[in-house]
């Protein structure tokens, strides 16, 4: 539901242009609601009068828009990006996870469904770690996989168990968190991955995304419900963490593969 402060509103007209869902229209001099809508926020977000609410939200999360980051410092930032295989043995702090998950939150989702649920195992990574170990030990002896997974990845697992017998975890990589982006598309999922992985970079943290791990916690229905994820379906897993290695340049890439017309 969207509500007008009459009071404050101008009738610009600005939030009925900008209104995706042809929701509102200008009468009397003042905006007014027609329906239901996506409850996108682009009403309160172009409103120069504040005279918009989205009573479902906490308006008090709504800020003025600060100025846009320098063209050529979002993309060095972009080309600086490495996929960390290994970490410190320091754990995140707490600020700087709640950053993360703001990047992630504010991240565009098809029809605003917001749906992204974002896991993050830090504290009890341990006890995580445990139960990944001893899925895999088990269905590597079962010699069985479930449906969804290619066979192939059995032959992973024995390699992965190889290594960790000899004390190369290549599933973790001594990263002190781990998180799972469990969201309604594919899509939502990667476009949340990537403002996390750009705001973990701006503080100095790195990330690597994590396959084989996401994979895993398809073994058994327990590992799903140990992370909250039984009703979504995880598309992303990131490694997360302080940098072991540090890099003084960008890598060398391909050309891009660009068509204009």
């Amino acid at each position: 539901m969207i509500i007008i402060d009459k009071e404050r509103c101008i009738g610009c007209g600005l939030c009925v242009q900008d209104c995706i869902a042809g929701n509102l229209k200008v009468e009397n001099g003042k905006a007014e609601v027609l329906g239901s809508c996506l409850q996108c926020g682009h009403c309160v977000a172009v409103c120069a009068q504040n005279a918009v609410q989205i009573p479902e939200f906490d308006m008090a999360d709504v800020t003025p828009c600060g100025e846009a980051v320098e063209a050529d410092i979002l993309l060095s930032t972009i080309k600086a990006r490495r996929s960390i295989r290994n970490y410190q043995p320091k754990k995140i702090e707490r600020e700087k996870m709640e950053m993360l998950m703001e990047a992630g939150r504010y991240t565009a989702t098809a029809k605003n469904t917001q749906g992204c649920r974002f896991v993050l195992v830090q504290d009890e990574l341990d006890t995580f770690k445990d139960m990944i170990w001893n899925q895999i030990g088990k269905t590597v002896e079962s010699g069985k996989l479930p449906e969804m997974l290619a066979p192939a990845l059995l032959e992973s697992y024995k390699g992965f168990m190889a290594l960790k017998a000899h004390g190369t975890d290549f599933l973790f990589r001594n990263a002190p968190a781990v998180l799972f982006v469990g969201a309604e598309t594919p899509v939502d999922a990667g476009l949340a991955a990537q403002n996390i992985e750009l705001m973990a970079v701006s503080q100095g943290l790195g990330a690597l995304y994590n396959g084989f791990l996401n994979y895993t916690i398809h073994l058994a229905p327990e590992l799903k419900q140990w992370l909250g994820l039984e009703d979504k379906q995880s598309y992303v897993c990131m490694l997360l963490g302080y940098p072991a290695v540090k890099y003084t340049s960008t890598a060398p890439r391909k050309t891009a593969d660009v068509v204009w017309r």
